[in-house]
């Protein structure tokens, strides 16, 4: 069937079409149904879920009434003339009943699902089904090892000229852990200084359920999205980049999965484990570390648990042929003083130029991942590692190549000047004197989401107490930022009934 576009000015992250009810009635359409759609006289289509609407307020029957992602990849003008017709269920759903029903999937099976989820052939409904699925039921190792080969076989891979590929990756969950700016700074400095034919093409995510991604961070100070041309100059350029992999088109099914993840508040452990190392794989990746952090708040509750997870890691990384070091890290504390882009900036920037109010554990994580990887990957004693890397951050060499890599990617570290905190704040207080026996990773989150992050870059908490230090009655733990009144009253009420900090 033949009809007039009208764009929609929406930007969905999904394709939207909308139909008349007249027009869904003549095709026997439903809400919710699939429909292919492709410009009159060309061949390539889109599959989207439609919408209906009635009488003449938004359509007449004639038309259709397309979002942003469609008119975009179609080359699409108001008016233009598309062809519709009903598009079939996808056989990627009979694949995910059975993993409802907790039956074991080949590769075959996941990479139906994958490829659908990357051409837009299920609904977020639906893949939220198959996020749920792999939740309730889990993965075994070869199931895992074929979701993340299937991530990578339906997205692009960056293709560089190093004899190694270095990366890194923290599992997340950990509030204000932002030690991958000051790693990746580290590391690249490095590389320049000892004259390695090597890179470390850092993609970072943004929030899933924690107050800031490294993306989200980084994007105070310079731009995250590139093209891969761009990336591959910034690269070229720095032997590094701290980008946002969602622009990229590296391992795009993720990418489309982390969204409905961010809605349910869930992250299945194969997903986990397949988002990592697709990721990782994407880029080339000759040596990755993998940082697990475990604590009673963390994605991972105890040691135990991280000692599987870490198992897993090494197994599944083993038959796809991925040399990676898994570490253990304490996770039981946010890191830093900072929750929320700006704030978390701020604390990278006191590490990288040595300033004498930095957060001292931001540093020390750092400094220890960081002599982690260069002994990994030149098989060198640790304790000569160190001391390559603390004379790097100690001589400023770190902070001139993170200050290289964010002009790079078109940035300033003056533009920390420029974001302004939140000017409606709250200082929440100590009610008794006492040690700080707790601070809740979750319940910071959860705060400092309600204040506004990481959508306001200005908004989040500001800690000034950690685990093990004395408090005085009425003296300050921390002081929420919020970008209006209305969010800042919001994380008020959160923190003063879920108390965030426990005081002994």
């Amino acid at each position: 069937m033949l009809l007039k576009v009208k764009p929609l000015h929406l930007l969905a992250g999904r394709p939207i079409a909308i139909l008349h009810e007249e027009t869904a009635h003549y095709l026997n359409l439903h809400a919710g149904e699939r429909i292919r759609i492709k410009s009159y006289g060309k061949r390539k289509e889109i599959v989207a879920p439609i919408d209906i609407t009635g009488g003449r307020t938004i359509l007449s029957h004639d038309e259709i009434a397309l979002s942003q992602e469609i008119t975009k990849e179609l080359h699409l003008k108001s008016k233009g003339i598309v062809d519709i017709t009903p598009a079939l269920r996808p056989l990627s759903l009979s694949y995910i009943h059975k993993k409802l029903d907790n039956h074991k999937l080949t590769f075959t099976e996941i990479y139906s699902i994958i490829s659908d989820i990357v051409n837009n052939e299920l609904t977020e409904a639906e893949v939220a089904f198959f996020v749920a699925s792999t939740y309730l039921n889990g993965m075994d190792l070869e199931e895992t090892a074929a979701m993340t080969q299937a991530m990578v076989k339906t997205g692009h891979q960056l293709k560089l000229n190093k004899q190694m590929i270095i990366d890194k990756h923290g599992i997340g969950g950990i509030e204000g852990n932002r030690t991958t700016p000051i790693v990746v700074s580290l590391i690249a400095a490095a590389i320049d200084q000892l004259k390695l034919n090597a890179a470390m093409p850092k993609t970072s995510s943004r929030a899933i359920t924690s107050a800031a991604g490294t993306a989200d961070v980084i994007e105070t100070v310079a731009r995250v999205e590139f093209s891969m041309p761009e990336l591959q100059g910034i690269i070229n350029k720095t032997n590094a980049c701290l980008v946002w992999g969602g622009s990229l088109g590296l391992a795009p099914a993720d990418d489309k999965i982390i969204q409905v993840e961010r809605i349910l508040a869930l992250d299945p452990e194969a997903q986990l484990i397949a988002s990592i190392l697709s990721k990782k794989l994407s880029v080339g990746a000759t040596h990755v570390l993998i940082d697990i952090s475990y604590g009673k708040d963390a994605k991972v509750k105890d040691r135990g648990e991280a000692e599987k997870l870490k198992d897993k890691f090494e197994k599944i990384a083993a038959k796809l042929g991925l040399n990676i070091k898994v570490v253990l890290t304490d996770g039981s504390q946010p890191i830093g003083n900072g929750i929320g882009p700006l704030l978390e900036m701020r604390d990278v920037f006191l590490v990288l130029k040595q300033e004498q109010n930095k957060p001292l554990d931001l540093e020390q994580r750092s400094v220890f991942l960081a002599t982690e990887i260069l002994s990994f990957v030149l098989n060198m004693k640790r304790e000569e590692a160190e001391t390559i890397i603390r004379g790097i951050l100690l001589s400023g060499q770190a902070f001139k190549k993170f200050e290289q890599i964010i002009e790079a990617q078109h940035g300033s570290l003056g533009f920390l000047d420029k974001i302004k905190l939140g000017r409606f704040r709250y200082d929440f207080k100590a009610n008794r004197h006492g040690t700080i026996a707790e601070i809740s990773n979750r319940k910071m989150s959860h705060i400092a989401r309600m204040a506004g992050s990481p959508a306001d870059k200005g908004a989040g908490i500001f800690l000034y107490k950690h685990v093990g230090q004395q408090v005085k009655k009425n003296e300050k733990l921390f002081t929420i930022f919020a970008e209006t009144r209305d969010k800042l009253n919001y994380a008020i009420r959160l923190s003063q009934r879920t108390w965030p900090v426990l005081v002994k």
